[in-house]
């Protein structure tokens, strides 16, 4: 009697190597199905292997793949443009185009300046701080950044995170220079480590901070960020430093006797104004030039109403004077030996991180909506040195506001020159109009910074986290409360924690599943998702859904014999043909170690111990390669390797048919 057999061959010439699946005896009947045979992929050499997989890696765009069978004058262009992104449209900017990004321009400086005052106060920065963090930055990224609409200043986040963590250390009231030296000195760390993880193609690390984690993270933050602020809301003088929830309330109750009607009817008033402008921008998009004039109205009218009153509203509390004249140099301010510069590393790396993710993911949603692309790496480069610089023109943290950034692509942006726009803007406020702000009321500011961080609380997003993926959920509640009831750091790592605990768990314990075959097909599919599907008589299919290595070969090893064992009692328990076969459908194992290719020799032991035969279906050529190299594919080569699990299926059945 024939057998049809698969035999490992090596072909000689060019041809890769592969195993053949071929009949032996002709006179055997045809299977239902035709059998395949499996390959191998082509042979390569261990360099060129190193260099795909790090290419892959780092560079999965293929950067460079317009600068082919350029003339060297066209390579020079292309790599003006690709170096400065402001190369690639400037040459088709026209006056049409000009006046859309102007309008959009002054749009956004009218929400910048107050936003960029009040994120100053949310660092426990002096206010002008912000305004000059409003102006560098965004010259720089117009040059350097690949989006179109992104408009750049300071964001709440990255603001509470560094007043946070370097407040906790450093009292910015008691010794305000050094605390302006950490801060600045944070911001250079924080676009050093941006630019480095463009420059060097990591990206891939921010993306640890997951969708689920910084729902949680800015909601918290958000809640925090408001309770702060009612410091101001309600007159206090003397309030907590602290970021945390009951430390925070604890000191509202205390200070009853400090609170100020005056300031609570003004912070009141202008608070209702201010979300009602937002309310009406948010049902109708059209109408966005209100919710974006809105902060600037807020200050000039209660500019103007402090100013008339000062002679009677001694409880409302002002900024006070605002020096004039352009950003001053503070590289001299940078702080890089002492006793607190690892306080400044770690700031300037969260900082950077949360900074960079938001920029990252606001860019990425307008380019969505107009249709072109943001390079991510390019996006890095651009935020990290525009924060770099920034660190020696006393600016502190910044990168794309999501706010800002809706504004401008609402106000009909075309270019990155709304933001030049913008920094001229604010120029000419730094130039001239400083003395105007001196009388702004600190509770207007903070009606800004709720209104501003009231956006960041995305119950949906919570919801649609509770209905999807429960784990997801835990992350994000996890963030929220360990950032309201811990600290923002701690708050931020337990959520990354959680996330990485996650991945670790789905990584050490896959998914395996029995499948069953659909009726009049060849196809098999979960038995427990697919009713329709039934079982193979004398085969037990199962499916492994991640790589097998180190980390889950064990796992894999037990679960396995627990599905044949689980088997064997209900085809007991059913009276039903006794189990023969055990086909592992290989198609979702992308990778296997030598710890995973021990743990397939043990189970082909185990389940010939129990005169069961074992037979891998759909393996992906990385896995055949390295079975065939170990020679654990000789142990397979009797009708134990094929290309689908229906065509194991039907052949193993046919030569079960012709056996006497």
């Amino acid at each position: 009697m024939g057998l049809n057999s698969n035999r490992v061959e090596n072909i000689s010439g060019n041809e890769a190597t592969i195993i053949r699946v071929s009949t032996t005896d002709s006179t055997l009947p045809p299977p239902p199905l035709e059998v395949h045979r499996v390959c191998l992929p082509p042979k390569t050499t261990t360099f060129q292997k190193l260099k795909h997989r790090l290419s892959e890696i780092f560079f999965p765009d293929d950067p460079l793949h317009r600068f082919k069978n350029q003339t060297s004058l066209r390579k020079l262009v292309l790599g003006l443009q690709f170096l400065f992104p402001i190369f690639q449209w400037a040459p088709e900017y026209d006056l049409r185009l000009f006046r859309s990004d102007v309008i959009s321009g002054l749009t956004i400086a009218s929400l910048a300046i107050p936003q960029g005052i009040s994120y100053a106060k949310l660092a426990n920065l002096p206010p002008i701080v912000g305004l000059y963090s409003s102006f560098v930055p965004p010259l720089i990224y117009s040059i350097l950044g690949s989006s179109r609409h992104l408009a750049v200043g300071p964001v709440s986040i990255a603001s509470l995170v560094m007043g946070s963590m370097l407040s906790e250390t450093v009292s910015y009231s008691q010794e305000p220079i050094l605390y302006l030296k950490l801060a600045f000195t944070a911001t250079f760390f924080a676009g050093l480590f941006q630019a480095s993880l463009g420059l060097l193609r990591l990206g891939f690390v921010i993306d640890f901070l997951s969708k689920a984690t910084l729902v949680g993270f800015m909601a918290g933050a958000a809640v925090i960020v408001s309770l702060q602020q009612l410091k101001s809301l309600l007159g206090i003088v003397h309030f907590t430093t602290k970021m945390q929830f009951v430390p925070v309330m604890s000191s509202v109750f205390k200070q009853k006797d400090e609170w100020s009607w005056q300031s609570v009817i003004m912070g009141v008033g202008f608070l209702i104004f201010l979300l009602t402008t937002r309310h009406i921008s948010i049902r109708r998009p059209k109408l966005f030039w209100i919710s974006a004039a809105a902060p600037l109205t807020s200050v000039v009218l209660s500019t103007i109403l402090v100013f008339l009153l000062r002679s009677k509203a001694h409880g409302i509390s002002i900024i006070g004077h605002l020096p004039k004249g352009l950003n001053p140099p503070s590289s001299n301010m940078i702080y890089l030996s002492g006793p607190f510069l690892a306080l400044a590393v770690k700031t300037g790396i969260i900082t950077g991180i949360l900074s960079l993710t938001e920029g990252i993911a606001v860019g990425r949603t307008f380019a969505a909506m107009k249709n072109y692309q943001v390079d991510g790496n390019k996006e890095m480069m651009a935020i990290g040195l525009m924060n770099m610089a920034g660190s020696c023109s006393s600016c502190f943290v910044t990168t794309g506001s999501f706010s800002r950034s809706a504004v401008n692509y609402n106000a009909g942006a075309q270019t990155a020159i709304s933001n030049i726009v913008m920094a001229t803007a604010v120029l000419v406020t730094l130039l001239f109009l400083m003395p105007l702000f001196h009388y702004t009321p600190n509770v207007i500011l903070a009606a800004i910074i709720i209104t501003a961080v009231i956006g960041l609380i995305d119950y949906q997003a919570a919801f649609r986290l509770w209905k999807v993926d429960k784990l997801d959920f835990l992350a994000c509640v996890c963030s929220f409360v360990g950032v309201l009831f811990i600290s923002v750091p701690l708050g931020l790592a337990i959520a990354v924690g959680v996330s990485v605990f996650k991945i670790l768990l789905h990584v050490t314990r896959p998914n395996t599943l029995a499948l069953g075959n659909i009726p009049g097909t060849h196809t098999y599919q979960n038995l427990s998702r697919y009713r329709e599907a039934s079982r193979v008589p004398s085969f037990l299919i199962l499916a492994v859904e991640s790589p097998i290595y180190f980390a889950n070969s064990t796992y894999l090893l037990e679960r396995i014999m627990r599905w044949v064992r689980e088997e064997e009692e209900w085809i007991k328990e059913n009276n039903r043909s006794a189990l023969k076969c055990l086909i592992l459908d290989m198609t979702a194992v992308t990778s296997i170690d030598t710890s995973g290719i021990d743990a397939l020799v043990e189970i082909r032991k185990m389940v010939e111990k129990k005169s069961l035969k074992l037979v891998l279906a759909s393996p992906v050529g990385n896995v055949t390669e390295k079975l065939h190299k170990s020679q654990t594919l000789d142990s397979f080569r009797l009708n134990g390797l094929y290309m689908t699990v229906g065509e194991a299926v039907a052949n193993i059945s046919s030569l079960w048919k012709c056996q006497p």
